[in-house]
């Protein structure tokens, strides 16, 4: 019975990946639906050269090899952005390609040399944007910051890991028979899957799908007077403090670290940082933690459903309330319901104060 070989098997996954994205994202993602397709591509150009011996597509391929650690580092740089990605900021991680394509034409020797230099370069870029913690992806989800840091992390360890998989596959070539590329390529080709899985998790679900229209609601929609300078770490949870109270800006799933660094006049970073000192835990756990008051409260006080009030508390999944309300309060939504007394305000833990 014929068998498919694995490239292809990866290509069609990495297809239906890239079908969904746009399907429900409707290419709001920005670079990462041009990432994958490059995976499926790429994955395409390995079956025809090494299973079907399509001898053109060896001239492809290390074109688009180099193309993929780029776009890798601008999607996951996009990130870390309050600004849509635009060709201006692309075409300069293009370089690599373009100069891999000089080689092909005028001289193949260095060509290896060349891409491990890349995937090298971009995989500790990665890693050095990794190093500054969860809260620098300040346009994805406050409450999934942790699964788009841990993707940015797998993703810049495999980039550097597949430099030396690739060294070691023209090592073969250059000292041996090449009898061992065949193996070692098809377990790089499963790691590029996972790659490209976790870039799609990132796109399609880390990032809001409205946030374009959050910035212009932001810029029109009250908010609280910016000092001119705001140093002091405690003055600036104050201010966050407010405006989960005020606004309520928990409630919204999709809430993002930029889009409350623009509420209140501070910078994205320096919010995460001020957070974190003040009480010790990072800004995805304390937002949780105002869902997980007005959780509870609503628990106390009404008939609601518990998913109902999961949904109005701010949380988008029920395994996340759970989990969230149970490292806050040591019990299970439906025990607390059945415990708490019903005529008590629930306070907030970090002011005192009551969400409303």
């Amino acid at each position: 019975m014929p068998s498919i070989p694995l490239p292809f098997v990866i290509a069609l996954l990495l297809g239906l990946i890239l079908v969904r994205m746009i399907r429900h994202r409707e290419l709001k993602s920005g670079i990462f639906p041009l990432l994958v397709a490059t995976f499926a591509a790429q994955a395409v150009l390995s079956g025809l050269n090494w299973n079907i011996g399509w001898h053109p597509a060896r001239f492809i391929q290390p074109i688009v090899a180099a193309i993929l650690p780029a776009l890798s580092f601008a999607a996951f740089n996009q990130l870390c952005r309050n600004t849509s990605a635009n060709l201006k900021d692309v075409l300069p991680h293009l370089v690599p390609a373009i100069l891999v394509a000089a080689f092909i034409v005028f001289w193949r020797a260095p060509i290896d040399i060349v891409l491990f230099a890349i995937y090298l370069g971009y995989g500790l870029a990665l890693m050095r944007i990794a190093r500054q913690g969860a809260g620098t992806l300040s346009t994805v989800r406050i409450a999934e910051e942790w699964t788009a840091h841990r993707a940015l992390t797998v993703v810049s360890v495999v980039l550097v890991a597949t430099a030396f998989i690739d060294a070691v596959i023209s090592l073969d070539f250059l000292f041996g028979d090449g009898e061992q590329a065949r193996t070692i390529l098809a377990v790089a080709s499963v790691l590029w899957l996972v790659i490209a899985g976790y870039a799609a998790t990132v796109a399609d679900d880390a990032r809001p799908d409205n946030e374009a229209n959050t910035v212009a609601e932001d810029l029109v929609s009250p908010a609280l007077p910016a000092s001119a300078v705001m140093e002091d770490d405690q003055a600036i949870a104050s201010r966050v403090d407010a405006l989960m109270l005020t606004q309520h800006l928990y409630r919204d799933p999709d809430l993002t670290l930029e889009r409350l660094a623009r509420r209140a006049g501070i910078p994205a970073r320096q919010i995460s940082g001020a957070l974190n000192r003040v009480y010790g835990r990072n800004i995805s756990q304390i937002v949780n933690e105002y869902r997980v008051d007005d959780a509870k409260r609503r628990l106390a006080t009404t008939r609601d459903s518990v998913t109902a009030i999961m949904l109005e508390s701010g949380f988008g999944t029920k395994s996340n309330f759970n989990r969230e309300f149970l490292r806050v309060t040591g019990i299970t939504p439906s025990n607390y319901r059945r415990t708490a007394p019903k005529a008590n305000a629930v306070s907030n833990g970090r002011t005192g104060s009551t969400p409303s």
